[in-house]
């Protein structure tokens, strides 16, 4: 298992925001490890028409462009930056972040203001500020068009970071969000609010909650299930307490209700790979494709019956899809089609 390194970079002053780095195994140390076998997995691909973009669902330029010759400098490995969802941390993603790192991908994953071990500042919880802080992250760490890749919220949060900030992103990975509106899915805020809001769990026994993970996650590795008990602070009496107050989780939810997705999505430049928890016969479907046909260029791989937290759940198959993100197409033109 490579080493994780924590670092720190302010985001703005007073704000810093805690990040967990696997540094690249030797490059192409998985090559045989090939995106082919999504074949053996559950998940089926839905590629968008061709019509909608020149360049391949699920690929990116080389870092560098330019002729290979002799003495010509190997590109550098494509790099990667993970962003949990809502009430999150940066942990959930160890078991990706670790696999990309072995198939040769420096790996980031960051604990967004207020989660995790980042600071919680009074304000800047909305999708917005998330993004920018983002856009601070990459600039600071000097990262070069890495592969972006949020869930649930945290993909809303990757795609406006690439509608505002083109330059930075090389390609979008969205593991069943990117696409999430809250408005469409209530008919009034206070509905939303009241379905959503978190449960006030301060207080209670942390044995509790690892009992509930281990019943309601069999199939998740003990690394995910700590990392999701992560997202809680135990207390030396052993009882647990809220990372995100409930007072910043609504603003969050606020401004999932009142800054959706859609807009920013036709202006996304950069491949996309969207990864949604459900099938596509599944009646919210259409939803996933929507959102694809929005995106200039976007393929859908789809996860029957997944958990939300797909990364969690199936943390090799997710790498696996993710790593189609940088496969370099053979050459300029044409979109290359996934196969299920």
């Amino acid at each position: 298992m490579n080493d994780t390194e924590v670092h720190e970079v302010e985001v703005e002053p007073g704000v810093r925001l805690r990040l967990r780095h696997r540094a690249a195994a030797r490059p192409g140390a998985m090559d045989a490890v090939s995106a082919d076998q999504g074949a053996s997995r559950p998940g089926t691909t839905d590629p968008v028409s061709a019509d909608q973009g020149a360049s391949g669902p699920g690929t990116t330029e080389p870092v560098d462009d330019g002729a290979a010759g002799p003495g010509a400098r190997p590109a550098e490995p494509t790099p990667f930056l993970l962003v949990h969802g809502l009430s999150s941390n940066a942990r959930l993603w160890d078991e990706v972040a670790e696999a990309l790192a072995d198939a040769g991908h420096p790996c980031w994953s960051v604990d967004l203001r207020g989660h995790g071990e980042s600071d919680a500042p009074e304000s800047g919880y909305d999708t917005g500020t998330a993004a920018a802080d983002l856009a601070a992250v990459i600039t600071a760490l000097g990262l070069r068009r890495p592969v972006v890749v949020g869930q649930s919220w945290g993909g809303n949060v990757v795609v406006r970071l690439a509608a505002k900030r083109p330059e930075l992103p090389g390609a979008l990975g969205l593991v069943d969000g990117g696409w999430i509106d809250l408005h469409a899915a209530f008919p009034d805020w206070e509905s939303c609010e009241r379905t959503l809001r978190p449960q006030d769990i301060d207080g209670r026994p942390a044995a509790t909650m690892r009992q509930w993970l281990d019943s309601a996650h069999p199939d998740w590795s003990d690394t995910a299930r700590e990392a999701t008990l992560a997202n809680m602070r135990i207390r030396a009496d052993g009882t647990m307490e809220r990372r995100l107050a409930i007072p910043h989780h609504l603003e969050i939810l606020r401004s999932m209700w009142d800054d959706p997705p859609g807009p920013d999505l036709p202006l996304v430049a950069v491949p996309t790979l969207l990864l949604p928890a459900l099938g596509p016969q599944d009646e919210r479907a259409e939803t996933v494709r929507r959102a694809a046909a929005a995106l200039p260029d976007a393929s859908v791989r789809w996860y029957p019956g997944g958990d939300h937290d797909l990364h969690a759940q199936h943390p090799d198959m997710i790498t696996t899809d993710l790593r189609t993100l940088v496969t370099p197409r053979p050459g300029r033109g044409g979109r290359r089609k996934e196969t299920a």
